[in-house]
């Protein structure tokens, strides 16, 4: 049974709900569920996740795998840290949208310094997306 923490928002109960399944890297799968719940917006901006010896424990796995998943939730822009205070869901949409228009932009000039035209780039683009979104 996954574990659940709730929280209320505008008296909803919010839930955060995390599988572990064989196959895949704990941490991995722990970061994707969040990033996943953080931008469907079942977890909203601001709401407070586990501790991550919380999180940990309720998970049965060992606290350096789900801080390895925050540091890269944080990494991301998907959540953020306030010391003491605890970490939370971050308004992660625009920062998402700024690296990737930065990594984007990079791509670009980088591919008009190959050489390539514009249909080839584009062509590398998509197929590099299909590889990444295929698993």
């Amino acid at each position: 049974m996954p574990p659940i923490f709730r929280w209320v928002r505008d008296n909803r109960p919010v839930t955060l709900k995390i599988q572990i399944h064989e196959g895949g890297a704990p941490y991995e799968q722990v970061r994707a569920q969040i990033a996943e719940q953080a931008r469907s917006g079942e977890l909203p901006v601001g709401y407070r996740l586990p501790t991550v010896r919380g999180l940990a424990e309720a998970l049965g796995l060992a606290a350096n795998t789900v801080a390895k998943a925050y540091r890269a939730l944080e990494a991301d822009g998907v959540i953020e840290t306030r010391g003491r205070n605890g970490t939370f869901v971050a308004a992660a949409g625009s920062a998402a949208q700024r690296e990737s228009a930065t990594a984007a932009q990079t791509y670009a000039e980088r591919a008009r310094r190959l050489g390539l035209t514009q249909d080839e780039a584009l062509a590398t683009v998509r197929e590099a997306l299909r590889a990444a979104y295929a698993g």
